[in-house]
């Protein structure tokens, strides 16, 4: 993720370290009930963006026109970050999933929401439901192949 934003190798390392050392620096602070995994990849991000911007990269602004030899010239860049077609289509998309997963016998539904939802491991959700960590496994393997029937149903209906 740090070789993504920063695109240099070594300066990739360096901020790597970095972020460890201030993981390990910061271990008090850690909170049980998210995963580590997160935790750390927020500090990484951190780490690289405070990088990036000390860098102070030379940017264009999009308010101001650009001054080249006799004249000057002025940017209209298009809006794509709201279109109301994606957000309705992405909107669906949720509610058909999420009512996919109400239609889930219990034992199913619940397992898959602490996975996927609360992102719990095996043992936490074992532990939660007072099951065997193996009835975990099988239930979430049997949700989602259920899901995926259920989705794949539902495609074909609406595309039908």
């Amino acid at each position: 993720m740090v070789n993504k934003l920063v695109r240099h190798r070594e300066e990739a390392r360096d901020l790597v370290q970095e972020t460890f050392m201030k993981a390990f620096g910061s271990l008090a602070t850690y909170r049980e009930e998210y995963q580590f995994s997160t935790w750390l990849h927020r500090i990484a991000s951190n780490c690289a963006i405070d990088y990036i911007r000390k860098k102070k990269i030379e940017a264009l602004s999009l308010d101001q026109p650009i001054q080249i030899k006799d004249s000057q010239v002025t940017l209209e860049v298009p809006d794509w970050s709201a279109n109301p077609e994606t957000e309705w289509v992405e909107k669906q998309r949720s509610l058909t999933i999420q009512e996919a997963i109400d239609s889930l016998p219990q034992g199913y539904k619940e397992v898959i929401l602490y996975r996927h939802k609360e992102e719990k491991t095996y043992q936490e959700i074992a532990a939660i439901l007072g099951i065997p960590v193996g009835t975990v496994k099988a239930r979430i393997f049997r949700g989602r192949e259920l899901l995926k029937k259920k989705l794949k149903a539902w495609r074909k209906g609406y595309a039908g």
